[in-house]
């Protein structure tokens, strides 16, 4: 059976990441094939305060990042908003503490090894992006980690000792080699890229190209991606 490898490059302050995790998903679903699905990190915003404000108001802070008018921020987010709920996905900007995404990126490439970091990619999204926890601290790190199954003492101790940082730096330095400006964006087996939150139809069209165009096939790039880079 085909065995497709996809690369995929996301940060958990992206709605259009949510939006790309759950089209991938349905392109996976109808894929003719096995496929390994690795998740790796990007920072929207390195800068990003550890500490997670009460409330934002989303709006203004994406008219300010775009200087655009308050009511273009607020027709952006109702977009995000129509978008998600199409594919089952409550969007909560109300609700969201914009935060650095470093811990729960290296807390994601700890997961891995036990076969659960999809399950805590999905965790972490609803988390911040319709609960509107502060997914920077550690606490709040553990439980999600726990929710997934994963043993909470030992989350703790990889958010304590800082291990993992090494792996997520590696991914961003990949990403910059990649020419990755904007997230969702997905490799699939090293050689073809799709950026963007496209729709399902598009990544699976692609996801079969790869497969047909055999090993020696180069890569393709495809256009900037469509996530919000306020987070």
């Amino acid at each position: 059976m085909t065995t497709l490898e996809i690369d995929a490059w996301s940060d958990i302050a992206c709605p259009w990441c949510w939006i790309g995790k759950r089209r991938l998903e349905a392109a996976i679903d109808a894929f003719e094939g096995e496929v390994t699905l690795t998740w790796r990190a990007f920072e929207l915003d390195r800068s990003a305060s550890t500490e997670a404000p009460d409330r934002v108001d989303y709006a203004r802070r994406l008219a300010t990042k775009y200087r655009t008018t308050p009511d273009e921020a607020q027709a952006m987010i109702d977009r995000m908003v129509a978008v998600g709920r199409s594919l089952g996905l409550e969007l909560r900007f109300d609700r969201v503490r914009p935060t650095n995404t470093f811990a729960a990126h290296r807390l994601l490439a700890w997961a891995a090894q036990f076969g659960h970091q999809t399950d805590l990619k999905e965790r972490l999204f609803a988390a911040y992006l319709y609960e509107g926890l502060a997914i920077s601290e550690h606490d709040v790190l553990t439980g999600l980690a726990k929710d997934v199954g994963l043993d909470p003492e030992a989350a703790a101790a990889v958010l304590e000792s800082g291990a993992h940082a090494k792996k997520v730096r590696e991914d961003q330095v990949l990403a910059a080699r990649l020419g990755v400006s904007g997230v969702p964006f997905f490799v699939l087996d090293h050689r073809h890229a799709v950026s963007g939150a496209q729709p399902a139809e598009e990544l699976l069209t692609a996801m079969r190209r790869a497969v047909d165009d055999g090993p020696s096939a180069s890569a393709d790039r495809a256009a900037d991606a469509e996530c919000d880079p306020a987070g």
